[in-house]
């Protein structure tokens, strides 16, 4: 079984500016995200991304400036060395829709944790709120809020 570390996007690998991050120019990554995946990896790590995109649903954006941004951050990770197994997003809103898969719902980490053979009790969620958290904690896999933009190498010891 794989261990895995899901990641949320805005906030833990992007800068979040406190609007929606939907242009490739305005996607950019926190500093030392990298290195500290890096180290993850060491430790026997895959990553897969897992972010709510309701401005979809508000039709801020669409599902094309969506792909564009993890195409450009597919190609980011891939500079660097680390592999993003997938990336699951959620285009609903609460405001527009109901459904199961926005978090803090966990339909995207059980859809995952059944596709990549996922070991939950090996695996952790990183998230910047706590829906994250609540997600993680509702598919069995253990969640850790970090503080939103803060470098994932402040939290590295509470991962084995």
């Amino acid at each position: 079984m794989n261990k895995v570390v899901f990641l949320d996007r805005d906030g833990v690998i992007n800068y979040e500016p406190g609007d929606y991050t939907f242009e490739v120019d305005k996607f950019n990554i926190i500093n030392g995200l990298f290195e500290s995946l890096k180290t993850l990896k060491e430790r026997g790590y895959q990553f897969i991304v897992i972010t709510n995109q309701g401005g979809i649903s508000k039709q801020i954006y669409n599902h094309n400036d969506v792909k564009s941004v993890h195409l450009y951050m597919q190609e980011c990770f891939e500079q660097a060395g680390i592999e993003l197994l997938d990336i699951y997003y959620c285009p609903h809103h609460a405001v527009n829709e109901k459904c199961i898969c926005r978090k803090p719902d966990s339909l995207m980490l059980e859809k995952a944790i059944a596709r990549y053979n996922i070991n939950k009790t090996k695996s952790y969620f990183i998230g910047d709120s706590r829906r994250d958290v609540l997600a993680a904690e509702k598919a069995g896999v253990t969640g850790i809020q970090i503080v939103m933009n803060d470098s994932l190498n402040n939290y590295l010891n509470q991962i084995n």
